[in-house]
């Protein structure tokens, strides 16, 4: 890789924002405090959840920089920044998850293993860059092919970075050809965010943003493409992101029985109470988001104030003051919905919030049925105790 200085060591590290709270500094992971999600429907880049697998690369030569792209293909290309950015850009709004989001409440029930996150492991941000579909026909795959003539079905996406998973080596995903040929799906090599170009933390130069998938697969900091017949066997594919079921354990676990993660299932969380609040008696703000994965829409959103027995509609929008409206044009499909609802409390209890998307999926009641070793996907009802008082607050 021209142009590129990587940091064996955590010497250069971005700068970032104080306020966020670091799970853990080496890597560096960390998530903003989740009052501040609420607070915009477009997340700032400060406030993005960091996710990181080893020290942030640096590319220093944004002119020599390039990314390769091979495989079952029968015309190999380099392209540099200068051809990327020749062609047409599209801005799309799209949330990213990781797939521990809330993975904490989850080792809360029963102890998992990973970067322990509350749940602002999500941001929603505008990304602007070439759709992959119109790189891979710079190579000629045409849209909407699921395979080539040499046999390629997926798009495996390399980085720059370097993790101790993957033995030193970088870390890969892959995506089907189908959907990355797919200009609907709308996967993007993004240079953009949040209409400047990217900064360290979340790719620069260049990463791939793949909505409404899961963020491991939105590979950052793009060394190479390649066209593979079979899925990515990277460990991050192979060996992490997988959902089993609560029974599977690490002396029974057989990694190979279930596929990589891909779409993220429906999710909603309250952020404007903590997990432990104390509040006056009477009207109460519950605010927070809600998305899902695929595409689909949020049909719903409902708040209890008495642990699920009964429950009210909230509220839902993106732009502000605006009723959204579940998979119409007008509405951003890859982006979260923020919900708000004004209820009353008098007495010490539990606020639940849950979704439903447009396809009527909706989150499990308890963690313990979707509890899994790795701490992955917990949608569960989201849940926080407020303690009244009459204090002066």
């Amino acid at each position: 890789m021209p142009g590129l200085t990587g940091p064996s060591d955590y010497s250069q590290e971005p700068p970032r924002h104080p306020f966020l709270k670091i799970n853990s500094k080496q890597p560096f992971n960390a998530e903003p405090p989740r009052s501040a999600l609420v607070s915009s429907y477009v997340t700032p880049v400060d406030f993005f959840y960091k996710r990181n697998h080893g020290p942030i690369p640096v590319v220093d030569d944004i002119e020599r920089y390039s990314v390769s792209i091979s495989g079952l293909i029968d015309n190999p290309i380099e392209l540099f920044m200068k051809d990327i950015w020749k062609l047409p850009k599209y801005v799309v709004t799209a949330t990213l998850q990781c797939a521990g989001n809330r993975r904490t409440a989850m080792s809360n029930v029963k102890k998992v293993r990973g970067v322990g996150w509350d749940v602002s492991a999500i941001g929603n941000a505008v990304w602007g860059g070439a759709k992959l579909a119109d790189v891979l026909e710079l190579v000629g795959i045409s849209n909407f092919t699921g395979t080539t003539n040499s046999g390629g079905k997926h798009v495996e996406f390399i980085s720059i970075d370097k993790c101790k998973e993957e033995n030193g080596g970088p870390y890969k995903a892959s995506i089907p050809l189908s959907q990355a040929t797919n200009p609907e799906a709308d996967v993007l090599l993004a240079y953009d965010m949040n209409g400047e170009p990217l900064n360290r933390d979340h790719g620069y130069p260049l990463r791939v943003v793949v909505p409404g998938v899961i963020g491991a697969r939105s590979v950052k900091w793009l060394d190479s493409i390649n066209i593979i017949a079979e899925e990515c066997q990277g460990f991050f594919m192979q060996k992490d992101y997988k959902m089993f079921a609560p029974s599977v354990n690490w002396d029974n676990i057989n990694w190979s029985t279930r596929k990589p993660q891909m779409d993220f299932p429906v999710q909603c969380a309250i952020c404007s109470l903590e997990d432990v609040a104390a509040v006056k008696p009477g009207k109460v703000k519950v605010s927070g988001y809600a998305a899902s994965g695929g595409g689909r829409g949020i049909e719903r959103i409902d708040v209890s104030v008495d642990g699920g027995k009964t429950w009210v509609e909230t509220f839902r929008h993106q732009k502000t003051g605006v009723p959204y409206i579940a998979d119409d044009m007008s509405s951003d499909k890859w982006a979260w919905v923020l919900f708000e609802v004004i209820v009353d409390v008098s007495r010490s209890t539990e606020i639940v919030a849950k979704a439903v998307d447009s396809a009527a999926n909706v989150q499990p009641e308890n963690v313990l049925e979707i509890w899994n070793l790795r701490g992955i996907l917990n949608t569960s009802w989201h849940r926080v105790k407020v303690q009244v008082g009459h204090s002066n607050m």
